[in-house]
């Protein structure tokens, strides 16, 4: 007989607790090791704002160690820690090495796309800065050797510092680019300045020079009016067969631009595109943006919109100005 008050687990009941015990405190202990993790994460980012790169390495390497589901994120902060422009003791290879190591061992990772952008880059800089290195070697052999070509030396320096320069642009645009999301979230287009911006968190990534549709000052209203159109709009798809080398799809027309095309009685067209240069006349390059050729589209050139639609995924903003 069951006493009063006291709780009896029968046989079955007893089984399904010894098999749920484990999983209940497996699962807790999960929670507290993503806790902890995020809370390393948090240390190693104030360390690295602090200017204590070598410290904050070491918290990083630490998650790498203890958290393995989260070593590739850890892997990524260090190769950007690593060579950071504001690291004294930046290490390039080691911070390639990162880099190559996350690519490697955790290939579906989302820190991967980002990993091969700054693989690239960061080999730039590099081949860069042995050119500069090159180039400081010809002036100090010229001083020694050859006393009358000062002209020579200043013209050498100037464009070795005009490289430092655009170095130091390209590596800090490049570090908090990927210190960021790793992605444009507008594209503001500039009818009247036949200019493109990528645009992330409202700083300018990058600008391209546009061709627009051959009847291009105004927004478009119908369907053949080689007008390109104006208003903001999303990118909705992107076409790899394009005839056009690549496409990305604007989401024209809106509602607006429905109700325009109705009260004039006629259709508002679509197919409206950013996009490169015709299949079979890549050859043209930058000299395509000297006259308005498209149809209402947006162009640039091949090379262009390869790197345009890296940066801008679907659903990307779109503004059309005047």
């Amino acid at each position: 007989m069951r006493k009063p008050g006291i709780f009896h687990l029968g046989p079955f009941q007893f089984c399904i607790c010894l098999i749920l015990a484990p999983i209940l405190l497996f699962g807790c202990s999960h929670f507290n090791d993503a806790r902890q993790a995020n809370i390393t994460f948090a240390e190693a980012n104030d360390l690295f704002h602090q200017g204590n790169y070598t410290a904050s390495l070491d918290k990083y390497s630490e998650i790498a160690e203890k958290y393995p589901d989260k070593a590739d994120r850890a892997l990524f902060e260090m190769g950007i820690v690593y060579a950071h422009p504001r690291n004294e003791r930046k290490d390039y290879q080691k911070s390639l090495e990162c880099f190559q190591k996350l690519i490697k061992e955790y290939p579906g990772s989302e820190y991967r796309q980002n990993s091969e952008m700054m693989i690239f880059n960061i080999r730039n800089v590099v081949l860069k800065d042995q050119t500069i290195a090159a180039q400081q070697m010809q002036i100090e052999t010229l001083r020694h050797e050859i006393q009358g070509k000062e002209n020579e030396i200043v013209t050498l320096q100037k464009k070795m510092e005009a490289s430092e320069k655009r170095i130091e642009a390209l590596d800090q645009k490049f570090f908090d680019y990927a210190t960021r999301n790793g992605s444009a979230d507008r594209i503001l287009v500039e009818k009247s300045a036949r200019r493109l911006m990528l645009i992330s968190q409202g700083e300018v990534l990058k600008t391209y020079k546009i061709a627009l549709g051959g009847n291009p000052i105004g927004p478009k209203e119908r369907q053949g009016d080689n007008k390109t159109p104006e208003g903001t709009y999303v990118i909705d798809a992107r076409n790899r067969d394009s005839r056009f080398h690549l496409s990305l799809h604007i989401s024209y027309p809106n509602e607006r631009d429905k109700n325009r095309a109705k009260e004039l009685g006629d259709s508002p067209g679509g197919d409206i595109m950013i996009h490169g240069i015709k299949n079979g006349s890549s050859w043209v390059g930058d000299a395509h943006a000297e006259v308005d050729w498209t149809k209402g589209c947006i162009a640039v050139t091949n090379e262009e919109i390869e790197e345009i639609a890296k940066l801008a995924p679907n659903g990307t903003i779109v503004e059309i100005r005047p």
